[in-house]
């Protein structure tokens, strides 16, 4: 009798993916690449997760939610609810392009707005959750302009403007914003240290995620870690993004714009 071949052993189950964390993907009609990778990411990535967190600039813009009917923002709006209505908890935290996302964007995308900053539990972690741009201390005149935006005051005049007109000021804005970067380095655009330790420090965490800088990496600040989110380019090769899991076991994994694991990153030391 021919004896049997011996069982080859197996594969150790992989930790179920909790939660998936993304940011800046600065949606519009013309950056058709990136949609299609955004939405093959909501397709084939995270209705395999139980939670997707929202980091901020998802939109290059927001002029209000009675703009979500024109057929770009509608399309992305529902494959949102149909990420939603397949199981997946999916959180928003607004960016510094989206901020007037409302209570109507919400409900139409089947996701739960959070503050910012947030402290969520997931898989056991206390995970400190913020856009980043509040931590960007430095750029003082941003910070003027972002104190002024955030106003509801300032926010109930500007949405009662018709759309249209809200959008041309828009992009006066955004042509400033660009000109005035010209005139600004990378390390006055950046999170402030001490900004990111008070942030630790008041909300009691260890872990923290964010986007806004555009300059993906893992910081080492005395014992805490914090993971920059990268931007999103489908246009450039290969393209620029990607994303970070969140595992049962509480581990953290990166992943490219197209799915692909990446190996674990060194902590960046400060300075």
């Amino acid at each position: 009798m021919k004896t049997p071949a011996p069982a080859t052993p197996a594969r150790e189950a992989q930790p179920e993916t909790v939660a998936l964390f993304i940011s800046d993907l600065h949606l519009q009609p013309s950056s058709s690449a990136t949609t299609a990778l955004f939405l093959g990411f909501l397709e084939q990535h995270a209705r395999r997760a139980r939670q997707l967190y929202l980091l901020g600039d998802l939109f290059e813009y927001w002029a209000g939610d009675d703009d979500m009917e024109t057929p770009y923002l509608r399309r992305i709006v529902d494959a949102l609810h149909a990420t939603s209505n397949a199981g997946v908890e999916i959180y928003w935290i607004a960016g510094n392009r989206d901020f007037l996302a409302g209570a109507d964007f919400a409900r139409a995308a089947g996701l739960t707005c959070l503050p910012d900053p947030y402290v969520a539990e997931i898989a056991g972690e206390r995970v400190l959750l913020t856009h980043g741009d509040a931590q960007c201390t430095d750029d003082h005149d941003y910070q003027a302009f972002r104190l002024q935006v955030r106003n509801p005051q300032w926010q109930q005049a500007f949405l009662a403007q018709p759309l249209a007109q809200r959008k041309a000021i828009i992009e006066g804005m955004r042509k400033g914003s660009r000109e005035a970067q010209l005139g600004k380095s990378m390390e006055i655009m950046d999170v402030n240290p001490g900004a990111i330790a008070a942030l630790f420090d008041q909300t009691g965490t260890s872990l923290m995620i964010h986007g806004h800088t555009h300059r993906p990496a893992v910081h080492q600040h005395d014992g805490r870690v914090r993971y920059v989110l990268p931007d999103w380019d489908g246009d450039v090769s290969p393209p620029r993004g990607g994303w970070l899991a969140l595992d049962a076991s509480g581990a953290i994994h990166r992943h490219d714009a197209l799915g692909a694991l990446l190996p674990e990153q060194p902590a960046l030391q400060p300075s």
